[in-house]
């Protein structure tokens, strides 16, 4: 198979959201706001759990990691994007391309992985709550992190590896505003057949296992709180989870939504467009769904910003899981 240094491609060109110049302001505005939103509301997130003594348990721990990997997760893609809109180029070097689609696979695979982690994390703690310190200390926790940052990393550099391997015509335009995986795939010269049955069994694999651990989780999840008598005490194991599987539901749901897009529609516009969904808009919400759903974040924001907050801690004992 020939390689990539054999067709002496230097460059490819983002096709992005519109090729009409009068829509480039708008575009770059609206990108921007929230490339800033998100950025600047998983930073306070961050301040706000390292700050706070009280927010030193297992469930900020990973929300903390989910905060930082958002910020990266975006900011592989969208300075990139603003930069071509500003400069008025869709040029992106080789070597770039490959680097932010490295980057991007990597961010991607730990957005998932901590997502599966933190569904782990919640039912210990309705299911097992006496118990939870005990199971979620600080070992299993760092041992968790690391085990999904390293199975990502070995993701990331599997499928750079072998896009590397592939030939490109002289010419490249990608339909998209970043380097997508599928895309480089799909226009690549040679035989893509490897790369297109690798990256089919790691969406299986890596996706699908993770996602498979979230369901059960919160199946038990279910099962738990049902057990529960009262009406008030349902409620209230179900709001410490509730964050969760509202920032779950949006990233499943979106992530499934671009596939299914572009199966459904085969145009590269829908696809850019629906892409948006869970590489910029997610990153964005989850600052605000932990801020507004969560007391203890809420608590943690107020005295970073000096307003006075009232402090109180519930003590939640629903029954253990059958």
């Amino acid at each position: 198979m020939e390689t990539g240094n054999d067709t002496q491609i230097s460059e490819f060109n983002l096709l992005g959201f519109s090729k009409g110049p009068e829509l480039q302001p708008l575009t770059f505005g609206l990108f921007l706001s929230m490339y800033l939103i998100t950025v600047f509301g998983n930073l306070l997130i961050l301040l706000a759990v390292s700050s706070d003594s009280r927010l030193h348990m297992p469930m900020y721990f990973f929300l903390a990691n989910l905060s930082f990997v958002d910020i990266c997760f975006t900011s592989t893609t969208v300075p990139k994007m603003l930069w071509n809109i500003q400069t008025q180029s869709k040029v992106i070097t080789y070597a770039g391309c490959i680097t932010q689609m490295n980057f991007f696979l990597l961010f991607a695979g730990l957005d998932n992985f901590l997502l599966s982690v933190m569904a782990y994390d919640r039912f210990v703690a309705i299911c097992y709550p006496l118990n939870y310190m005990v199971i979620m200390n600080p070992r299993l926790c760092g041992l968790l992190v690391l085990v999904s940052w390293i199975t990502s990393v070995l993701h990331s550099l599997l499928q750079t590896s072998m896009v590397l391997q592939l030939s490109f015509c002289t010419e490249v335009e990608i339909p998209h505003f970043f380097c997508e995986l599928n895309q480089m795939i799909q226009l690549a010269c040679s035989d893509t057949f490897i790369n297109n049955l690798v990256m089919d069994l790691a969406a299986v694999l890596l996706g699908g296992a993770p996602l498979a651990g979230v369901l059960y989780s919160y199946s038990k999840i279910v099962s738990s709180i049902r057990r529960i008598s009262s009406v008030l005490g349902k409620y209230k194991a179900f709001s410490t989870c509730a964050s969760h599987l509202s920032v779950v539901s949006l990233f499943y749901c979106t992530s499934l939504g671009v596939y299914l897009s572009s199966a459904a529609t085969q145009s590269s516009l829908s696809s850019a467009t629906a892409s948006v969904m869970y590489t910029v808009v997610t990153p964005m919400l989850n600052p605000f769904i932990y801020s507004l759903r969560n007391k203890d974040i809420k608590r943690a924001l107020k005295r970073i910003v000096g307003i006075p907050a009232m402090h109180g801690t519930i003590v939640l004992r629903p029954k253990t899981c059958p």
